[in-house]
């Protein structure tokens, strides 16, 4: 009551989770659980993070599966965090990743400011970089790559015209390429870069829940990746990374990542098969 007296607009936190490796938290995210009044949370989102906030905190699961999209969904999470925040709460949304990098964290902090409702911003680990440093692939590397390119694997959502990806720009650029939650659509994505002239040998890769116990590191070349990832039956999520970079992935693997599978084009993966089902 008093904390509601103190604070009768309430206020969200857009708190990034981090990849999935529930040590990633940064201490800020800690210390904004550890207050909440009720936490919003996100299907890749460690569970372990949710037993960092108060026991009598309401937890609300508002996890999208993949593949089963429901229209209006993300109203009906705008909604909830505008009810709880009018009612005084503190509340942690907590996403995956970084809110504002294909977070939707931008779609709610304009829900809210639109609202009238405090808000605040509490960036996070992107997998778009973290999942690759975990499977040991430098996004960027002297003589290798200078810059890095971040793009969503739904190219055709989003309410505005000019959402999709502008495939002759992203097969011409150097470096190398990141494509978050890239399995839905993956056999497009590899098909509009080939079209456009992306070449069919460049190393590429498929990390699947990268940073965590359950890592799993397909690499191979461009022209090949979707066959891989079939006979592989490699399951959301996973970030595409392309580019000269990931062939160092052989080399960087780190020691300390825990159990994590790296299976090479030419290896023979039947016996990984169950790991994309897993």
């Amino acid at each position: 009551m008093i904390r509601k007296l103190l604070h009768p607009a309430g206020l969200i936190s857009l708190v990034g989770a981090g990849p999935g490796d529930p040590e990633l938290l940064t201490l800020k995210a800690l210390k904004r659980l550890k207050q909440a009044d009720a936490v919003v949370y996100d299907r890749l989102v460690a569970k372990e993070l949710l037993d960092h906030a108060p026991s009598c905190a309401l937890r609300y699961d508002v996890g999208k599966i993949p593949g089963h999209h429901r229209s209006g969904r993300q109203s009906e999470i705008n909604e909830l965090l505008i009810r709880l925040g009018q009612s005084g709460m503190r509340v942690v949304r907590l996403k995956g990743g970084d809110p504002f990098v294909f977070g939707r964290g931008g779609e709610e902090a304009l829900a809210l400011t639109e609202a009238g409702v405090p808000w605040e911003i509490v960036p996070g680990i992107s997998s778009a970089f973290a999942a690759p440093a975990a499977a040991g692939i430098p996004v960027t590397h002297r003589g290798f790559s200078g810059s890095v390119t971040v793009a969503t694997g739904h190219p055709q959502s989003g309410a505005h015209a000019d959402a999709g990806h502008d495939w002759t720009a992203l097969a011409r650029t150097r470096g190398t390429l990141v494509f978050l939650m890239a399995v839905e659509n993956l056999e497009f994505i590899v098909q509009r870069l080939l079209e456009e002239g992306r070449d069919h040998g460049e190393p590429a890769a498929l990390v699947r829940w990268g940073t965590t116990t359950q890592q799993t590191v397909l690499t191979s070349t461009l022209g090949e990746i979707v066959t891989r990832a079939r006979v592989l039956r490699l399951l959301p999520p996973a970030v595409l990374v392309i580019g000269p970079t990931v062939a160092l992935a052989h080399d960087l693997t780190p020691s300390g990542s825990g159990p994590a599978y790296l299976v090479e084009d030419s290896a023979d993966i039947s016996g990984l098969a169950a790991v994309g089902s897993a």
